[in-house]
């Protein structure tokens, strides 16, 4: 049996303009348009476009959608406003994640407050399925899955605000950061959220699919004389590797936990219970066996997923997450989970890359910071 591959409602554009088109998460999406390198740069200097439409997003609506997410999620709920946006995991009864996610609390032009949870795109099905009996438990709460009938825009980079405070009102403008606001495009219903996933300012907004293609170009439009880049998957990995952020399925899956992956800010389990809560609350007393490092490697050659990490004695002590070649440092870096006892920053380990083993140095992460 073979799973159709669905396309984004702006998949026309990036065939019409060039993008490489591959399966991902389900999705023919595109990897990168003029070139990797020339993205990332883009959107570290100007202001890059990227499609992030295959990320799953879910809405939960009634009076007790709140007590329902804050079951599900690590981070609490209860006492989020309208306009708050909060990063947070889901994780199963032993505490190992599945899936890390935005719940974002709306409100509508109306006055009606609802929730938006947006999940990664390869977990949304497993996700589905695992929220299905807890759902269960809140007849009351009306849950829609609004993937395919929206569409999901990122706008980053220094100059995204001066592109987008040509779009949208002020009042969307001017959020905080994980701040979100229902508004309009030029008259198209748009969410509004300020945050993003490399490293830089900038928005992330919520179409209607229909809508999706127009709000694109008046995007491309608007920002031609700020130098704005369509961007594909390939810049942002790249982006979010330098902005050591992890990756599900990559840093982050089933038999890792928050405090493993020095996520453990994301978890409040204080008079609350969630999926998880116990094993974490026992988890979170003791230090970690392995930790979530960043690696800025010498030489030119890059340690790829799944590289062996050792130390000086040839002690297999941890293994590669995610490399690649920096295109703002112009060194590799990689992110490990490393033994906690060899886990210091500013030490050296050894990284097999193909048979011939590099030096590394042990970074704190982020790698990239921007300045303002």
């Amino acid at each position: 049996m073979t799973t159709q591959i669905k396309r984004t409602a702006l998949h026309d554009w990036h065939a019409a303009h060039g993008g490489r088109m591959a399966p991902f998460a389900g999705y023919q999406m595109p990897i990168q348009y003029s070139g990797i390198v020339a993205e990332h740069t883009a959107t570290r200097q100007d202001v890059g476009l990227f499609d992030i439409s295959h990320m799953g997003r879910l809405r939960f609506d009634g009076p007790r959608a709140d007590q329902l997410l804050d079951r599900l999620l690590t981070r609490r709920v209860l006492d989020m406003e309208p306009g708050q946006v909060r990063y947070s995991l889901m994780c199963d009864e032993a505490g190992g994640i599945l899936d890390d996610v935005l719940v974002s609390c709306l409100e509508s032009p109306s006055g009606k407050i609802y929730f938006l949870l947006v999940v990664n795109a390869s977990n949304k099905e497993k996700l589905l399925g695992w929220m299905a009996p807890r759902l269960a438990e809140f007849p009351d709460v009306e849950f829609h899955d609004v993937t395919d009938s929206t569409a999901m825009i990122a706008i980053q980079g220094p100059k995204s605000v001066e592109l987008c405070k040509k779009l949208i009102p002020a009042s969307a403008l001017n959020l905080g950061y994980y701040k979100a606001k229902v508004t309009d495009q030029m008259s198209k219903p748009c969410i509004v959220s300020r945050t993003g996933y490399t490293g830089e300012d900038g928005f992330e907004w919520i179409v209607r699919a229909e809508d999706a293609a127009r709000v694109w170009e008046n995007l491309m439009l608007a920002g031609r004389e700020l130098g704005v880049s369509p961007v594909g998957l390939g810049a942002r990995d790249t982006l979010r590797l330098e902005a050591g952020m992890p990756l599900y399925g990559h840093e982050l899956d089933e038999m890792v936990d928050p405090y493993t992956a020095g996520l453990g800010f994301a978890v409040q389990p204080k008079e609350r219970q969630f999926s998880g809560r116990d094993a974490l609350v026992e988890r979170s007393k003791s230090e970690p066996a392995r930790k979530r490092v960043g690696l800025v490697l010498e030489g030119r050659r890059a340690a790829r997923e799944q590289a062996e990490c050792y130390d000086q004695d040839g002690k297999l002590i941890g293994r590669v997450t995610s490399g690649t070649f920096s295109p703002t440092m112009q060194v590799p870096i990689s992110m490990a989970y490393i033994d906690t006892p060899y886990a210091q920053v500013g030490s050296q380990i050894q990284v097999d890359i193909r048979g011939s083993k590099s030096i590394a140095t042990i970074r704190q992460l982020p790698f990239y910071k921007r300045s303002t």
